[in-house]
């Protein structure tokens, strides 16, 4: 007999609907799964039938064909296992087969017949809901991710039995129910707080501008200066995530299995911090079936980079275009898959390889050969898309010691949003800018209006620094940002200012 079971499959961060056909007919023992199967989608047929006998069901005794629909799209993971089972049950007529035209399906079964967690269950149950589908099932770990979708009922099982059961109407599974709101609120403290760093009153001014307009940012000092703190603490003062962005980042999140059991939304502005031995494919993703990469798993949040010239400069190098586009494409041989990748940089880096050259009483020890070859892993076009270069210097004792502590990250974030919040009503009829660190190149002169005096200091600073015209750019974009924080319409000439000294150390340090 032929029996019918929906589910879905995942390319890039969006799905598609996969029809598992099953027959199960006379003649030699034996399972045959078509429709571009990988091989954990042929390792199946040896978990489903163990799983089968283990929960008490017969498996066919004669030959058993799978077809996966559309034929054409490779079928990838375990998460086949569970809709393949009931469709073999279904197929014996050991099941009502009434609900099935009606609900979408995923889940790894274990030998045992427990139902494991699977990965892109978001995007699976936005795609059945598209479809028209009226309820999904899913792993009960994955409940709380899939019930973030409204309009679509969710079933959590537990067990190969117990979603038989519940097919056969035998057993009642509740549609799980998740508060949004909730689970907002529950992710809206931070542990780590600004009012926790001592000093660096210059860096954080810095960081807060770095964050009202989402301008890529570096910080360069010695060891020990509270670099690594101070990015640490970014993610207390972003503005909170939107619905739609939560959404977008929790695909992300979901396919690349990074999600907890029972997590249902990524509902703080992720912060990625990778190690320095990361390759191209870890930060832009890859492999054989694509993956997302760092930047990707920052996406609407920040991406640290931390003792940068560490990293392989042709893995540097491969970040340029991504910071520009805002996306990465991987192509291969079978498909190309899209990640969006709209992520805040900020990078940290000692100025020599011994790290005391800028440290007043500290002697460096690295020779001119040494400090060259170690910054010119940082190639001057990476530079130029970093919008605001900021010195962390060594704090004094008496700053160390004081009792009275900084600024908490509440105020902060407070003027952080309000800037935002000016931005958005900016660029509303403006698709996909969003904020000053994208604004497009034909606004840029009519949003940047410069007093005259504000233009005179920054052609004087175009002559002596050298700057190049992406540089120019940047500083217009980072004082459009300090005139929003201070609420000004024009750019004044201390906007200026300040955006033209977060740009003085490349030229400083880069001679």
């Amino acid at each position: 007999m032929l029996s019918q079971i929906n589910s879905g499959a995942v390319v890039g961060i969006e799905a598609y609907p996969v029809e598992i056909e099953v027959n199960a007919g006379h003649g030699e023992p034996k399972v045959v799964i078509v429709g571009l199967p990988d091989a954990a989608v042929k390792e199946s047929s040896d978990r489903v039938w163990t799983a089968l006998i283990n929960s008490g069901f017969r498996p066919p005794m004669g030959r058993t064909t799978i077809n996966l629909a559309p034929a054409d799209m490779k079928k990838e993971g375990p998460s086949f296992d569970l809709p393949i089972a009931l469709g073999i049950i279904a197929a014996l007529d050991d099941m009502n087969t009434d609900l099935l035209p009606r609900i979408c399906m995923v889940g790894e079964l274990a030998l045992s017949g427990v139902v494991r967690k699977v990965r892109g269950v978001l995007p699976i149950t936005l795609m059945a809901r598209k479809a028209g589908y009226k309820a999904v099932m899913v792993p009960a770990e994955n409940a709380e991710e899939a019930a973030v979708v409204d309009g679509i009922k969710v079933f959590p099982v537990r067990t190969l039995r117990e979603a038989a059961d519940f097919l056969n109407q035998d057993f009642k599974i509740d549609p799980y129910q998740l508060d949004i709101k909730s689970v907002f609120e529950a992710n809206s403290l931070y542990e780590d707080d600004f009012s926790d760093v001592k000093g660096q009153e210059f860096a954080k001014r810095a960081l807060e501008v770095a964050l009202a307009g989402s301008h890529n940012l570096l910080m360069i000092g010695p060891p020990g200066t509270g670099k690594s703190m101070l990015a640490k603490r970014l993610p207390s003062i972003l503005p909170p995530m939107s619905l739609d962005e939560a959404l977008e980042t929790t695909k992300i999140h979901s396919i690349s299995g990074s999600m907890k059991s029972h997590q249902a939304l990524v509902a703080k502005r992720p912060f990625h911090s990778p190690h320095h031995t990361i390759s191209d494919a870890g930060l832009l993703g890859g492999g054989t079936n694509p993956m997302p990469g760092a930047v990707s798993l920052a996406h609407n949040g920040v991406l640290f980079l931390d003792e940068l010239p560490e990293f392989q400069r042709s893995v540097l190098e491969v970040m340029r275009q991504p910071l520009e586009d805002g996306e990465v494409t991987i192509a291969r041989a079978a498909a190309s898959v899209t990640y969006p990748c709209r992520f805040m940089l900020v990078a940290a880096m000692n100025p020599c390889p011994c790290g005391y050259q800028t440290d007043p009483k500290r002697e460096c020890r690295c020779s001119p050969t040494q400090i060259a070859r170690y910054r010119s892993k940082i190639s001057g076009p990476l530079l130029d898309r970093i919008d605001i270069h900021v010195e962390v210097p060594a704090i004094s004792y008496e700053q160390i010691t004081k009792l009275e502590k900084g600024e908490p990250s509440a105020g902060i974030r407070q003027r952080v949003v309000a800037a935002r919040e000016i931005q958005q009503e900016r660029y509303k009829n403006q698709p996909g800018t969003h904020c000053n660190a994208n604004m497009r190149s034909k606004t840029l002169h009519q949003v940047c209006r410069l007093e005259s005096d504000a233009e005179q200091i920054l052609r004087t600073a175009m002559s002596d620094l050298n700057f190049s015209a992406r540089a120019y750019d940047r500083i217009l974009k980072v004082s459009r940002t300090i005139a929003d924080l201070a609420g000004a319409a024009a750019i004044q000439p201390n906007h200026i200012s300040e955006a033209i000294q977060y740009r003085t150390l490349d030229r400083q340090l880069w001679v």
